[in-house]
Order: C-alpha cells, then sequence, then structure tokens
C-alpha cells in the first residue's frame, strides 16, 4: 500500500520557555492510500491540535510530517496555500457554503481556478453528488437545503479535487441522528468506490465506527490502535470499551 501520511516521533508545546505545557509527545503513525482512519480521546487529549499538525495548519515542536512523499514542517508558509488546495480536503462541522451559489457551483467551487472544461466539471460534480445522495439538489441554493444536505455538500466538495487525503472535524458535531448516518454511509461509499483517504476526529463511539481504523489518544500520547473487521456493530462495542478504560466513552 502506498503511503500518503507518516507522522515520525512529532510532540508540540505551546507556552514560553520555563513554562511550557507539552500537547501531543512523540506520536508515530502512518495513513496508507484507502485509509478510513478515526482520531478519539477526551476532551484536551491532543485531537485538534494533532489535526491542525497533520492539515499543515499548525507546525510541530519537533518531528516529521511526510504527506506524499514530502515533510511538510519544512514547507514554507507562503507554499503552504498550494499543498492544501492540491492535496488536502477539509470537511468542518460547519459547512461553509456560500449562500449565493447553488449546490452544483459550491461543490464545483475547488475546480473553478484549474483547466477542465465546464462539461468534464459538470460530471463530476453529478458523479460525486450522487455518491452524497444529492443529484436531485444540485440546482438548490444552501438555505434551501438540509443541514444534512449542506454537510454532505461540504463533504463531496472536499472530495472534488481527488486530494490525497481528505481531513474531517467533528463531521457530524451539528448534525442529528438520522443526518449523521446518511453522511457517514457516503464517506464510507466514497471510500469504498472512489478509494478516498479519510482521517476524521470525532469525540462519538458510533461515528468512529464507520472508519476502518481506529487511534485512541490521551493525554498526548497514541493509547490504542483498534481494526475494524468485518463488523461495524462489534467495532462499535471495542471501541466504546477502550475509551470507557481510559475514561472516555461516550
Amino acid at each position: 500500500m502506498k503511503e500518503i501520511l507518516k507522522l515520525k516521533d512529532v510532540s508540540k508545546e505551546y507556552g514560553v520557555r520555563g513554562f511550557r505545557t507539552r500537547v501531543l509527545n512523540n506520536i508515530n503513525f502512518t495513513v496508507n492510500e484507502g485509509d478510513f482512519i478515526s482520531i478519539m480521546g477526551p476532551s484536551g487529549a491532543g485531537k485538534t491540535t494533532l489535526l491542525n499538525l497533520i492539515s499543515s495548519l499548525d507546525k510541530p515542536t519537533k518531528g516529521e510530517i511526510i504527506l506524499d512523499g514530502k515533510d511538510i514542517t519544512k514547507i514554507k508558509n507562503k507554499d503552504l496555500s498550494n499543498l492544501r488546495r492540491d492535496k488536502i480536503g477539509f470537511i468542518f462541522q460547519d459547512y461553509n457554503l456560500l449562500d449565493n451559489m447553488n449546490l452544483m457551483d459550491n461543490i464545483a467551487l475547488p475546480l473553478a481556478l484549474g483547466k477542465k472544461k465546464t462539461k468534464d466539471i459538470e460530471n463530476k460534480v453529478i458523479n460525486i453528488a450522487e455518491i452524497f445522495g444529492l443529484k436531485e439538489h444540485l440546482k438548490k441554493y444552501p438555505y434551501e437545503l438540509s443541514g444534512g444536505q449542506k454537510q454532505r455538500g461540504a463533504a463531496a466538495r472536499a472530495l472534488i479535487t481527488d486530494p490525497k487525503v481528505i481531513f474531517a472535524d467533528e463531521p457530524t458535531g451539528a448534525l442529528d441522528s438520522r443526518s449523521s448516518s446518511d453522511l457517514l454511509e457516503s464517506l464510507s461509499r466514497a471510500n469504498k468506490e472512489e478509494n478516498a483517504t479519510i482521517v476524521m476526529v470525532t469525540h462519538d463511539a458510533l461515528t468512529a465506527s464507520y472508519s476502518n481504523k481506529v487511534y485512541i489518544l490521551s493525554d498526548g500520547e497514541i493509547k490504542c490502535q483498534l481494526n475494524k473487521g468485518d463488523n461495524r456493530k462489534e467495532f462499535y462495542g471495542k471501541i466504546i470499551d477502550m475509551l470507557a478504560s481510559l475514561g472516555g466513552a461516550k
């Protein structure tokens, strides 16, 4: 399998000399092409800090973060925007759709500055929209969509450029249970059918059970790795048991 992301002894500290707090301590893990990984842990475990580091929004105090063969900790800030545009897709808790564009144009937005023909862009949007159950809603504007439809639209937009990896930060945090299930089923389908590589931060064990692998953080360190197997219900139970043992069951 091709390595998409590799962390080598990554640590992060905040504060000034003599009054520093270590938030992450010697983190090591690998994300291969086609992985669907969840990062979990109690509040304050370092989940958001880790996501900011691997998505190039922050730099570690020490260690290497290799994305598609390049150590992003050594890339100059002025070049990081190109890296995010070309290699990374983002799904945030709030949808970030533009109100003055319909859903098709919102999904197609990352391709707007490229050289693809309009018809090719439309075909690609329709294909992605079908995966996310949005094909019948492409002409609608955000105010005409439910929260779940907007979030699936944001996820489709993250996938439209065929990024090396998609980072999802609590993507179900603002959704009800039905909308959460629809989004997670769509992400699973994108992972299987489009070989999308997804790294998701979540506090919720049910959400994490849709992924294929779970890393659990506690006190700034990876305490364990859980692999899914064939049964999602059993995987959910394993996640709950491990979180309970670490004091972070949800």
